[in-house]
């Protein structure tokens, strides 16, 4: 009987053992994830106590750039490996103007407590916040005034991810306040920029809330784009402006390249795997694109005024045919320009612009949103 028990002792240790391991792994496991359609930079996961926010670095394939644990108790246990966060959250610096529109659309433009650059927004809300001293200017977002910051204390600064060491977001960490790292800029579509709205909602509990909103843009989107599959003729692109002796261009896989595919239009680098711009000299580019049929997103007032900038700009079709656009027609005197704003969280307004200026006939009696041709 001794016998038998010794060696059904090491089977009984085994039996707990595992028992044991396989509650701790389910403890661990998430029991539901967010669903994404076409956003690639982050990952939201729910586990039992927390849900897990992932921003995945857009420079390493596979890599993490920052993971949050966001917790509705400060006193739960979360993995090591990522930043505890409070959730929801009542108040946050935001550091580039695209993460405007997504907070307005939340409902939540209030919890603004700190913005860079105000000179160059365009939001009335933020404005209006500004002009009451309930949003404080922090500075230029590439040298945040960190002092102002520090006594602000958000809950949050939400700041654009760059492929190099962040020193402020050090010492933002080391005064108890976290940033958060906002990458939509890096995304590869348009549709997927706009989904974002869903990471910037989970840091105040209204994922639910971002997915309706997400969804009615993208339904917009697609019917639109559908459109434009029809087309027999695409019309050739060129996109940007020459500055200072380089003419910087969308890479094929970022989301201008694929806005002007979606549109109905053909781009020379649409087979290029670049997700930033390209930075092309001018004999290039006229080599490329001087027999272009629509130039867009030129960043002049008027052809007279790109003329002046360099006569040499005549060497380009588009011009001839008085078929250049900017996306200024959303500008402030300032500078500030809605483009840049609200653009990002409504795709479906920019696709429709493109497409008008490309293929008119498929929006009869459309009018611009966004884009505005040049005039002399």
């Amino acid at each position: 009987m001794k016998k038998n028990s010794l060696l059904l002792f090491p089977l009984f240790v085994l039996f707990i053992s595992c028992t044991h391991k396989s509650s701790q792994v389910t403890e661990e496991q998430p029991f539901d994830s967010l669903r994404l359609s076409h956003a690639e930079g982050f990952s939201i996961r729910y586990f039992q106590n927390y849900k897990e926010a992932v921003v995945f670095n857009p420079w390493s394939q596979g890599s993490i750039y920052q993971r949050y644990y966001l917790v509705h108790d400060t006193s739960v246990a979360v993995p090591a490996n990522g930043l505890k966060i409070k959730i929801p959250i009542h108040s946050l610096a935001a550091t580039s103007v695209t993460h405007f529109e997504f907070l307005h659309l939340l409902n939540e433009i209030n919890a603004v407590t700190g913005v860079c650059s105000s000179k160059i927004i365009y939001s009335p809300q933020i404005n209006d916040r500004l002009s009451k001293g309930l949003t404080v200017d922090l500075g230029d977002a590439f040298n945040i005034n960190l002092e102002k910051t520090v006594q602000l204390h958000p809950d949050l600064v939400m700041v654009s991810g760059y492929n190099q060491n962040d020193p402020f977001a050090q010492r933002l960490l080391q005064a108890g306040i976290s940033p958060v790292y906002n990458n939509e800029w890096m995304e590869k579509s348009l549709l997927g920029r706009a989904e974002w709205i869903k990471f910037v909602a989970a840091f105040f509990d209204k994922e639910k809330f971002a997915d309706s909103i997400y969804r009615e843009v993208e339904q917009e989107y697609k019917k639109t784009a559908d459109r434009a599959k029809v087309v027999k003729f695409r019309p050739n692109v060129m996109s940007g402006s020459n500055f200072r002796g380089t003419w910087y261009m969308p890479g094929g896989s970022n989301f201008m390249a694929q806005l002007f595919l979606d549109a109905g239009g053909n781009y020379f680098y649409a087979n290029d795997t670049t997700k930033g711009s390209l930075p092309l000299s001018f004999e290039k580019v006229l080599n490329n694109f001087s027999k272009s049929d629509v130039w867009l997103n030129c960043n002049y007032a008027s052809l007279s005024e790109l003329l002046k900038a360099d006569p040499k700009h005549e060497l380009f079709r588009p011009v001839k045919l008085q078929q250049v656009y900017n996306f200024n027609k959303r500008m402030l005197p300032s500078g500030a320009n809605d483009f840049w704003e609200s653009g990002v969280a409504h795709p479906d307004l920019l696709l429709k612009d493109v497409i008008f200026i490309l293929h008119p006939e498929l929006l009869p009696g459309y009018e611009t949103f966004y884009a505005q041709k040049l005039k002399l």
